[in-house]
């Protein structure tokens, strides 16, 4: 039989962890292999890249839009286990968990709405329910996919940063800090990212290598939105020290008072929000590893021409 889609595996999915227990990968896979009744040949079967089993793929999926939705969730790595949304879900004994019925949770209309690289919703934006592939062209699909895998991995290393010591997170900084350009080499970048703050400054950081600028640093793993107040802070605190440029990192949300003081101020502050700290870590390679990549080619029809 064909590997069935991911969201023909949602609901025995969820029915495999309506126990409320625990349930590692393998047994998932195990159990669900045994509910399609799935041949060795067809669970040996391989993405088009080769590098993951396809129905180990399609677990995955179905496991991260179940996640999203609130039905389940991953306790500790390679663990899931039913929440009580899910149980509520499986109360109503559906038929079939797939997109439409997930879409009736707000978290999950959140998770689907296309975002900007400040992890805010596009003006012209609308949730994406289930889309007319159809009518899609192969690049399409690649663009989609592409794009829900890097929103997935922007949301679990966000997590992982909150989760991180306040240390941990003062290193990822500088790292990124120097993939983007600046700081020159690490071991000046490592001695002023992370000192004690000063005046609502965690540290200085050179602009280029040769250090003809600095540039102050905040950078804070913050639980609530970060307002206004904090901002001017910072902002006395740069023209306390005669400069013109900062940059204010935070895993939380910035509020919009604070993102219009920031525009209207002159010294110029750049503010990085959660979501666009995990987009930077993605574009630098910080926190991430490449698993494969795709080389698209198009016919050459100048090859074709004959003199």
């Amino acid at each position: 039989m064909p590997i069935p889609d991911f969201q023909t595996v949602m609901l025995p999915l969820l029915v495999h962890l309506s126990d409320g227990k625990e349930h590692p990968n393998q047994e998932t896979l195990k159990s669900l292999a045994e509910h399609f009744q799935l041949s060795n040949e067809e669970l040996a079967q391989l993405l088009p890249s080769g590098v993951q089993p396809l129905f180990t793929n399609r677990i995955a999926w179905a496991k991260s839009h179940l996640k999203a939705a609130g039905l389940i969730e991953s306790p500790r790595r390679g663990y899931y286990k039913i929440l009580p949304r899910g149980l509520e879900v499986l109360k109503t004994n559906p038929s079939r968990v797939d997109l439409r019925v997930l879409n009736q949770f707000p978290e999950y209309v959140e998770f689907r709405t296309p975002k900007n690289e400040t992890g805010e919703p596009k003006s012209d934006s609308v949730p994406q329910i289930v889309p007319e592939t159809e009518q899609w062209t192969p690049e399409d699909h690649l663009e989609y996919g592409y794009q829900r895998i890097r929103d997935q991995l922007a949301a679990d290393l966000l997590a992982k940063v909150k989760s991180a010591s306040p240390a941990f997170f003062e290193k990822l900084v500088v790292e990124l800090l120097l993939a983007m350009g600046y700081g020159g080499s690490r071991q000046d970048a490592g001695r002023t990212v992370g000192r004690a703050g000063d005046g609502g400054i965690d540290g200085v950081i050179n602009e280029d290598r040769l250090g003809l600028d600095v540039i102050y640093v905040q950078a804070k793993r913050w639980d609530g939105t970060v307002g206004r107040p904090e901002i001017q802070k910072f902002a006395g605190a740069l023209q306390g020290q005669r400069a013109k440029k900062g940059i204010f990192i935070t895993t939380s949300e910035f509020t919009k008072d604070a993102n219009d003081y920031a525009a209207m101020i002159d010294s110029r502050i750049v503010l990085i929000n959660g979501a666009r700290l995990c987009n930077l870590m993605i574009d630098h390679g910080i926190g991430v590893t490449r698993a494969t990549s795709y080389e698209v080619k198009r016919l050459d029809s100048d090859y074709f021409e004959e003199s």
